[in-house]
């Protein structure tokens, strides 16, 4: 089985739509909105190709209304940004992200699944890298063989004493440094963390025309040119 893990999708259909990875199976962790300016047609791929998917911190914030907060970084981007995805999506599309379950369980393939957006400890808003120890506390009483994660936005896979974390990266929004879509495959209990280009110039066009804040078109033009940026700082 060919297992399709995508993350942080953030509005951006150019990039989403630029992965054409065979699978069998697709998995999304969360965060199909905010930061860009193109959520409807995200919305639409993930409930038509995605199988199995679970709640990250953006989408439960613009299904329950709530207003961002923020004057630098991400948490402005996530501010200017918010009300256009309240007026792009319509009541079943949010409804669709109000009832996405915060974790999930499943087995594939023979193998254990454990699904969470951020952390075992706080599913949707605890930022942890790479970080092997902190990952073996998390991990307490795991009995899964796959952890799979999102919400940091950087790709990475541990293996904790035959539990695999994975973080496929971003599809929408890297913060490494590498503006291509990020995601991963899991095939046979192997994890192949991959990238793929896809058109930059027609996210950027489509941010420039949003009706946003010029200095959010600003931000989220050279997050998407550069992977990163500069100045800034804030939660995903």
């Amino acid at each position: 089985m060919r297992i399709l893990l995508l993350a942080d999708i953030h509005a951006n259909w150019p990039a989403l739509e630029a992965i054409r990875e065979p699978h069998d199976v697709c998995i999304c962790l969360g965060d199909i909105v905010d930061y860009g300016v193109e959520p409807a047609p995200c919305v639409q791929w993930v409930r038509e190709h995605c199988q199995y998917v679970i709640r990250g911190n953006h989408d439960h914030a613009v299904a329950q209304n709530i207003p961002a907060t923020g004057e630098t970084g991400y948490r402005f981007l996530a501010r200017a940004t918010r009300p256009l995805m309240w007026q792009l999506l319509g009541a079943e599309e949010k409804t669709y992200l109000a009832r996405l379950p915060i974790t999930q369980h499943l087995t594939l393939d023979g193998f254990n699944f454990f699904l969470v957006h951020a952390t075992p400890r706080d599913p949707l808003d605890e930022v942890l890298l790479a970080d092997a120890a902190q990952w073996q506390r998390r991990l307490l009483g795991n009995e899964a063989h796959f952890v799979c994660v999102g919400h940091t936005h950087i790709q990475f896979a541990l293996e904790l004493n035959g539990c695999h974390v994975i973080n496929p990266g971003s599809v929408g929004q890297p913060r490494d440094g590498d503006p291509r879509a990020a995601y991963a495959i899991i095939e046979k209990g192997r994890v192949e963390l991959k990238r793929v280009e896809y058109d930059v110039d027609r996210a950027v066009s489509a941010v420039e025309s949003a009706p946003i804040l010029a200095e959010a078109k600003l931000l989220a033009v050279q997050i998407l040119r550069t992977g990163s940026m500069s100045s800034g700082n804030g939660k995903s």
